[in-house]
């Protein structure tokens, strides 16, 4: 409900006519004028609401082509999206309140709408022009190869990086020479090497065929995933007044070697201790990744080691390496990496813990003998190393064998689609070519139901004799213009019982007769008064259909006042003549 309360969702038909009468004399004329041979023009209306915009668009272009009336072929598909799921329902419906005759034209309201007890429903030819869909502009795809795009008072609410996202995107979606309408409020802005105005007043402008692009278009192709970052356990103790915290603290501080807590992609979460001997931030862009932070001698191998515990769990010792650029003469440093299992929270990551190693003797012989150990502790870091790069490029082999696999799969399937789409097309298009085939006959038959439907109300009305059809409910199916004299019918009656009405008639047993000729199937006919002092022959008959089955019964009333005055007036003669 907060949602759509926050939506502003206020539109109406030709909203500032002068724009429209600009773009219906100048500009879509112009457009058109760009296609001599005909063209299937698209346009886009963003934000539209409950389709006031879009549907004066359709009627516009519409107007447009009775104007100009061009010997080729034109038609104009426009897409409308909004945010609102509702208000797209509602412009779906085509049908808006009495009041839209404020904002339309008389001729407007006959010309492209049907008259409704409670408001106008947009014709079948306009509504067909237009597709309604949800679309969040910011998020969405958009819809391209655009020749109009009108994006009414709804930059107005954006901000300015909104904005300056929207404008390159609308020149992406046009094509060349299209339309952009904005509200009246609105401009380009800065964008005016992508956009040439056609008149400023009406907001109207002419893509332009500008490859320089200001900046890289923000195409919206997927949502953008955020991940939650990690934070650090609040704690609910007061450090000043717990003894084994302060502890804890002095020991970390000075006797806890230096360590990193880190990610399975090398990145640091977490430093402890003094991590400056080998660790150092890299130039440029801030980049806290232990592969960018680590000094020159350690970087290959921590991400050797870094590799080797993820995949195969465990701890990794790292003795005896070499540190360059330090600044501290270049000391060696043991390394431990441990894949950490417990605690939950930190499941998955890595410790690196940073510790020197021992100082070399003093002796020739013994610096010989530990160059001997550091060379033989390197090589057996190369092969390691050499191990690692075999062990994955023989996985990476593997994943590729099943990839091979897996795409040849996929491209049969694909094979077998393809054809299995062939064949559902053909079908379609042999069901098509029926469907026309059954469409045609029934458009005929059709004319030939209003043919003879014109003929049958012309010939009862012809008669001037009143008719009235009842069904077998008694309930009325159709009547004449004569019957109303003497009957309160009016056209929303279809389908009411005759009790209902109202009638001058003096009959109060026509239900019963009407009831009698269904029960016995024998017409009955009686001379009725009404009470204006008129006669009435009332005639009622079974009626019968083609098939020879009662499916009601009909009702005439045939006017015999004229012979009811004459043969009074015979009587007082005669009864003259006697005395």
């Amino acid at each position: 409900m907060l949602f759509k309360e926050l939506l502003i969702g206020v539109t109406n038909f030709f909203r500032d006519p002068q724009v429209w009468d600009y773009l219906e004399k100048e500009t879509l004329p112009a457009l058109l004028a760009a296609s001599p041979n005909g063209k299937v023009l698209r346009a886009w209306v963003p934000a539209c609401s409950t389709g006031e915009e879009a549907y004066s668009l359709a009627i516009v272009f519409k107007e447009a082509l009775e104007q100009i009336k061009p010997h080729a072929r034109y038609s104009l598909q426009i897409f409308a999206t909004d945010l609102d799921q509702d208000a797209i329902d509602k412009a779906r419906a085509g049908f808006f309140p009495a009041n839209i005759a404020a904002d339309v034209s008389p001729e407007r309201l006959e010309r492209f709408f049907i008259a409704d007890e409670h408001g106008y429903r947009v014709a079948k030819e306009i509504r067909e022009m237009v597709v309604f869909a949800p679309q969040n502009i910011i998020m969405d795809p958009p819809f391209t190869k655009l020749d109009i795009l009108t994006c009414r008072n709804l930059l107005i609410y954006l901000g300015p990086e909104l904005q300056a996202k929207l404008m390159p995107l609308f020149h992406y979606v046009l094509n060349r020479n299209g339309i952009l309408l904005l509200g009246s409020a609105e401009t380009v802005g800065s964008f005016t090497s992508l956009f040439a105005p056609l008149d400023n007043k009406a907001r109207l402008y002419r893509r332009l065929d500008n490859t320089l692009r200001t900046g890289k278009i923000d195409f919206p192709a997927k949502f953008p995933v955020s991940l939650p970052l990690m934070q650090e356990p609040r704690r609910t103790v007061n450090p000043a007044t717990n003894l084994q915290f302060q502890a804890d603290q002095f020991l970390l501080q000075n006797f806890t070697p230096a360590a990193v807590l880190v990610n399975a992609e090398g990145d640091i979460l977490y430093i402890n201790g003094r991590t400056g001997k080998y660790l150092e931030p890299a130039a440029g862009k801030a980049n806290w990744n232990i592969y960018a932070m680590a000094r020159d001698g350690l970087r290959h191998q921590l991400s050797n080691a870094l590799k080797k515990v993820v995949r195969q769990t465990g701890t990794v010792m790292l003795k005896d390496l070499r540190i360059e650029g330090s600044g501290e003469a270049d000391p060696n440093v043991n390394i431990t990496v441990q894949l950490i299992e417990k605690p939950e929270l930190l499941h998955g990551m890595v410790m690196m813990v940073f510790s020197a190693a021992a100082p070399p003797a003093a002796s020739a012989a013994a610096g010989s003998s530990q160059l001997n150990h550091a060379q033989q502790g390197e090589l057996e870091r190369a092969r390691e190393e050499i191990q690692i790069i075999r062990e994955e490029m023989q996985t990476s082999q593997e994943e590729l064998t099943a990839t091979n696999e897996e795409l040849q799969s996929t491209n049969e399937e694909l094979q077998s689609t393809n054809e299995e789409l062939t064949t559902s097309k053909e079908e379609m298009q042999s069901l098509n070519e029926k469907l026309q085939t059954v469409n045609t006959e029934l458009q005929s038959k059709v004319d030939d139901l209003s043919l003879l439907n014109n003929d049958m109300k012309n010939l009862l009305n012809s008669t001037d004799i009143a008719t009235i059809f009842l069904d077998e409910a008694l309930h009325v199916q159709r009547f004449t213009t004569q019957a109303t004299q003497f009957f309160k019918l009016i056209a929303g009656d279809v389908g009411r019982p005759l009790s209902d009405i109202v009638t001058d008639l003096r009959y109060p047993e026509l239900q019963e007769d009407v009831c009698g000729v269904l029960r016995t199937l024998m017409f009955s006919e009686k001379q009725i008064t009404t009470g204006d002092g008129r006669w009435f022959k009332v005639r009622i008959m079974p009626y019968r259909t083609l098939e020879n089955v009662i499916d009601g019964v009909v009702l005439t009333f045939t006017d015999i006042t004229a012979a009811k005055q004459l043969e009074a007036e015979l009587r007082v003669k005669i009864n003259a003549g006697m005395k």
